[in-house]
């Protein structure tokens, strides 16, 4: 998923990847039919506040937090399972990554999580001012062309709606494989007051987060032998 980085006559929201993958399986169909409308987030250009967004939960979440482009879900649907008292919201337009995430959802009952499966660009303005603890981007395609560098979803767009989104103390995570975007993400991000580079030395770059399950994408990287970054940013 991705969206303008810094042109200021691009539109906000630009979806630029796949939309599908290999055919579905009966299953992940019905899945897809059936319990994805359950956990769909409305469409609309509606503002939604956290009341309503508790109210879509069907509890009052401990705390809120979003994933834009959970990719095969491994990651938010770790987190979803030890922190069952946590409200998380997760985005995916590819839907073959968002059946697979329903799979687990529909194994391991898991009651917290709602979910987007359009462009993020498209529900972040619609969110509620500092309403999350916690905000992942991680493996999100690198465009690593120069004239696809614009549709990184990185952008000084995205980062001021990321950390409108954040609590006062709340923490952006990004990871990637791919130097030139981390470089491309620490140099916006020192460009967006609001935000600061949680870094003191090269481990906290280096090391994965505390209860790092990995993901499909991780894997593949180092396989590759391409070294992965994770970057956090608090909001200040």
């Amino acid at each position: 998923m991705s969206a303008p980085s810094s042109d200021a006559q691009a539109p906000a929201a630009s979806f630029f990847g796949r939309r599908k993958g290999k055919r579905l399986r009966a299953g992940q169909q019905e899945r897809l039919e059936t319990l994805l409308p359950r956990l769909m987030l409305p469409r609309g250009d509606t503002s939604l506040s956290r009341e309503d967004l508790a109210g879509f939960f069907g509890f009052i979440p401990e705390e809120l937090v979003l994933e834009i482009g959970f990719g095969g879900g491994e990651h938010l649907a770790h987190r979803a399972g030890e922190a069952p008292q946590t409200g998380f919201i997760g985005c995916e337009p590819f839907i073959n990554g968002m059946v697979k995430l329903l799979g687990e959802i529909a194994t391991h009952d898991l009651h917290n999580i709602r979910l987007w499966d359009a462009d993020a660009g498209l529900l972040l303005p619609r969110l509620p001012e500092a309403a999350f603890s916690r905000i992942y981007l991680l493996y999100p395609d690198p465009w690593p062309k120069r004239r696809t560098r614009k549709r990184r979803f990185v952008s000084k767009n995205n980062l001021d709606a990321i950390a409108r989104l954040l609590q006062p103390g709340g923490t952006f995570h990004f990871a990637s494989d791919i130097d030139d975007y981390v470089g491309w993400t620490l140099a916006r991000a020192a460009q967006e007051p609001r935000l600061r580079w949680l870094a003191h030395g090269p481990d906290d770059w280096r090391e994965p987060y505390s209860g790092w399950p990995g993901t499909r994408y991780e894997a593949k990287a180092i396989r590759e032998g391409r070294r992965p970054s994770y970057l956090t940013f608090a909001r200040v």
